[in-house]
């Protein structure tokens, strides 16, 4: 069944589907306008009805979402029914409508902003806080093209913001945002345009407190670690298309923003104070446990792994145990990919080597490969057998070690 066999209902393509095909992009959702129609008639043709604020539905074989029109259009003209509901949406290039005859309706003149490349808010974008956090997303994903927030509309956010508009932000729907966010191909620039917005520090004011602390020159030339933190996050990219591990590597650092500003640019017990922080975070939005996890073991251990050939035998296995590298090695693949973003995330460092990833990973196989089973038959004592396989497991990364040296001559 289409929707162009449904008689009476007249079917407009809404929003960034249109946007998309006039930037020549790839059209992801189509979602429809539908007028001439009811909610029964729609309900009686199979669409399934979801959403509270306005009239949605689901068709039944595409899933694609056909809304009617918002708000009282008993006595509007079909034109104005479609006119009214696009001008209540986020941003004029998202207020455009594709009719059934393909004209393209534009009441806000989306199309000439979308020639300057500009994202502009339309005139109910103060209805809904979490446009704020859209509007960032957009800019990210649409940021190769050369768009940016108008003037106008980043004043209008400051404004909001001063007026604590974005205070009642519902936490899980700011982390879909974010996890969308990081899934995309250009994260960092989300969180850029965030701060830029001054949105940052509401959503995620440990990361934006660490923009003005500064680390030693000679390790960061970028200084900033705020920048260096978003530079990571643009290396996790790149590296990994996980967005845990994306998270993981952008908030390493957290503990550096806590740092007493007598001591910079050093930053000594950072990664600590970093895994309360993340905590704090992550609780905050009501983060999964597993993005938690990962993000508290990169922020604890990633100065451990750049330093993996230097550290003891003992030292690097109870850093594979905490992260649960010999029972999943997935999880060390996303922690060494972070811990390689943090290396690579500095100025003229972008395409050093990480082999300190490849040591550990030596190390891990090591280790795993210890026969386990005939340390535990060799004694009925928990404690004694336990005691014995972390001697056998260290002495196997030793022995990584001394290879490791001879082959490279340096720890």
């Amino acid at each position: 069944m289409s929707h162009s066999n449904i008689n009476g209902m007249r079917a407009y393509l809404v929003g960034g589907a249109v946007r998309d095909r006039l930037l020549g992009l790839a059209e992801s959702d189509h979602d429809w306008l539908v007028t001439g129609i009811t909610a029964e008639q729609l309900m009686a043709q199979g669409f399934r009805r979801v959403g509270q604020d306005f009239s949605v539905f689901l068709h039944p074989q595409t899933a694609e979402e056909y809304a009617l029109p918002r708000g009282e259009n008993g006595n509007m003209s079909e034109q104005q029914q479609v006119y009214d509901d696009l001008m209540q949406r986020d941003l004029t290039l998202n207020a455009l409508a594709l009719s059934p005859e393909g004209e393209i309706i534009d009441p806000l003149n989306g199309r000439a902003d979308i020639e300057a490349r500009l994202l502009r808010h339309a005139p109910s974008f103060r209805h809904d806080p979490i446009r704020v956090l859209r509007l960032a997303r957009l800019a990210a994903r649409l940021s190769p093209l050369g768009f940016k927030v108008a003037d106008e509309t980043q004043a209008m956010i400051h404004k909001m913001i001063q007026r604590n508009e974005l205070d009642e932000l519902v936490p899980e729907r700011v982390w879909s945002e974010v996890l969308r966010a990081l899934e995309g191909a250009t994260p960092a620039i989300f969180f850029e345009v965030m701060r830029d917005l001054k949105a940052l520090g509401i959503i995620m004011p440990a990361l934006d407190r660490l923009f003005g602390v500064p680390q030693p020159a000679k390790h960061h030339p970028e200084i900033d670690t705020g920048i260096h933190s978003l530079m990571v996050l643009e290396q996790a990219a790149i590296l990994s298309k996980d967005p845990e591990t994306r998270l993981a590597a952008l908030l390493h650092d957290l503990g550096k923003g806590t740092t007493p500003s007598a001591e910079w640019p050093s930053h000594h017990g950072h990664e600590q104070r970093g895994v309360k922080l993340v905590d704090e975070l992550c609780r905050s939005l009501r983060i999964p446990t597993r993005f938690r996890e990962l993000s508290r073991l990169v922020a604890e251990y990633h100065t451990h792994c750049h330093r993996a050939p230097e550290l003891k035998p003992a030292t690097l296995l109870k850093t594979l145990h905490a992260v649960d590298a010999l029972r999943r090695p997935e999880r060390l693949d996303q922690f060494l990919a972070a811990c390689e973003a943090d290396a690579r995330g500095r100025s003229g460092f972008e395409d050093c080597s990480y082999p300190q990833a490849d040591y550990v990973r030596r190390a891990r196989q090591a280790a795993a490969a210890v026969d386990a089973a005939a340390i535990a038959s060799s004694s009925s004592d928990p404690q004694l057998i336990a005691d014995n396989l972390f001697q056998a497991r260290s002495r196997a990364v030793a022995s990584v070690k001394k290879a490791w040296l001879q082959q490279t001559g340096v720890p």
